[in-house]
């Protein structure tokens, strides 16, 4: 599953370390989002509408980013 993240780019998301996580949930059988643990992120344009087509992985913690690879 991937979490749709709400930044242009993975650059700009690694600059929100220590900060919560903007995103968009895209499942329709419960929520993605977990506040402790790794997750698949991606930015969709045709989505978000800004920036282009990305994926990583965002590491949380308390619900707040940890690492961003």
């Amino acid at each position: 599953m991937t979490l749709i993240a709400s930044y242009k780019s993975k650059k700009e998301m690694k600059a929100s370390i220590g900060q919560p996580l903007l995103y968009i949930e895209t499942s329709m059988f419960g929520p993605e989002y977990i506040s402790n643990g790794t997750m698949t992120v991606a930015n969709r344009p045709h989505i978000t509408g800004t920036g282009r087509e990305w994926f990583g992985q965002v590491t949380m913690e308390n619900d707040k980013i940890v690492s961003v690879s």
